[in-house]
């Protein structure tokens, strides 16, 4: 199956889904990504500050992607967080990345644990893919803690490895492999 046909997945607390990112989910994607706290455990490629423009650029990146996966984790309606899976190629073309973020005022609640289980069980039954991991910073407890409880399991401490806002620090590998 290919990452063009975008599921909708249902998740266990009430209200709450995946589903393919819309062109309308602009205003809300703008106003949540826009947080430095969740900008300080991300990618130098999410920016901050996150603007309209930023929205826009990536509902239409994500609109025209043909390799990847990209949902909005909505609740209520409402698209407050965002789970990818990016797919490998060459010798790692059996393993797929999985990241994600979550507005801050929904922290806590489980939403996050419940999006990871839900895209991982689907990539790993539509997709040939035996190992999904996620790299997560050594400051970031709470995203380490969501991927244990999603089933996957510490790999490796690589040790000074990434650079955020002025600090070097470790990252953490973590790894559900079938």
């Amino acid at each position: 199956m290919s990452p063009l046909l975008k599921p909708t997945l249902e998740l266990p607390i009430p209200g709450a889904r995946l589903r393919p990112w819309r062109f309308s989910d602009a205003a809300a994607l703008a106003r949540f990504a826009n947080d430095r706290a969740i900008w300080q455990n991300l990618r130098d490629t999410f920016p901050h500050p996150y603007t309209p423009q930023d929205a826009e650029f990536f509902l239409s990146l994500v609109a025209d992607d043909q390799r990847d996966l990209y949902l909005a984790i909505e609740l209520n309606g409402v698209a407050v967080g965002s789970i990818g899976v990016h797919f490998k190629t060459d010798v790692r073309r059996r393993s797929a990345e999985v990241g994600y973020w979550l507005a801050q005022e929904q922290w806590g609640k489980g939403l996050t644990t419940a999006a990871t289980r839900a895209v991982s069980d689907y990539v790993l039954a539509q997709f040939d893919v035996c190992r999904l991991y996620a790299v997560v910073f050594e400051t970031n407890a709470a995203s380490a803690r969501v991927l244990e409880k999603a089933g996957y399991e510490l790999e490796a401490r690589m040790k000074r490895s990434i650079t955020k806002a002025g600090q070097t620090l470790d990252s953490l590998l973590y790894a559900l492999v079938v």
